[in-house]
């Protein structure tokens, strides 16, 4: 794989921040090229070579890529190199201060999320679908962050990655019910048209700005994955059998 390959965020010399696109890898069909999953069904001798590939870029041990089973809830963990896989299951955010430990979460349309505390050298990785967007799983993660590295708020900057737009994201009126129920102000995030459509990237915007994020520290790459399935992988076009980006993080 080539840096082309890799979306890269300029956060700060002391961390790498990216996510991977669909090239660069080995992976066939609707997994074509470059999925680092094992949860989606890929042939795990791909998987595994396009994760040493990721190490290789990093220049880490491929063990030190941290991938969770994410599940669509809020469970935040704090994580180091010595975190078995078994406390990686039923997770949709990671944190840890270790350097040289990338950890990261892998979608296909939801919103991944990374954390940055500038001041106590801590990162964070969120997977916000839509159901964890409801249970304000951004929030949890900063707020954990505090609890273990004393991270506060206004140190932090933020990036949302590559993920579904609200043009492409079209929902059932349950959906809309959801977000309207956790006091999201739907005039915001919400539109209708033959059925209603959600910004998940403003509601994450709105969610990090409420929780003492400073404006000017969030950053949106304003990549619909739905539109350009072909560089990204996008569940919504390929299936659920499908590839997986990951969007990943690691203090240098």
């Amino acid at each position: 794989m080539t840096e082309t390959d890799i979306l890269e965020y300029s956060l700060d010399s002391k961390v790498r921040a990216f996510s991977t696109t669909r090239k660069g890898g080995v992976s066939k069909g609707n997994y074509s090229s470059f999925n680092i999953s094992h949860y989606c069904n890929d042939r795990l001798e791909d998987v595994q070579e396009n994760r040493n590939r990721l190490s290789q870029f990093l220049n880490i041990p491929s063990e030190r890529i941290i991938v969770p089973q994410q599940v669509h809830l809020a469970e935040v963990r704090s994580v180091t190199s010595q975190t078995k896989n078994t406390d990686l299951e039923n997770i949709d955010a990671v944190i840890t201060n270790e350097r040289q430990l990338c950890i990261g979460i892998s979608t296909a349309d939801c919103v991944p999320i990374l954390l940055y505390d500038t001041k106590n050298q801590a990162i964070g990785a969120v997977h916000a679908g839509w159901r964890g967007t409801v249970r304000k799983i951004v929030c949890n993660t900063i707020k954990e962050m505090k609890e273990h590295y004393g991270s506060l708020p206004q140190n932090l900057k933020a990036i949302i990655g590559p993920s579904i737009s609200k043009e492409a994201f079209e929902v059932g009126k349950e959906v809309y019910d959801a977000f309207a129920m956790a006091d999201f102000k739907m005039s915001a995030i919400a539109e209708q048209k033959e059925k209603w459509h959600i910004d998940l990237w403003a509601a994450n915007f709105n969610l990090l700005v409420a929780a003492g994020v400073e404006l000017e520290n969030i950053s949106i790459a304003n990549i619909c994955t739905y539109n350009y399935y072909d560089t990204f992988f996008s569940a919504r076009r390929l299936g659920i059998n499908s590839g997986r980006m990951y969007t990943g993080i690691l203090l240098k």
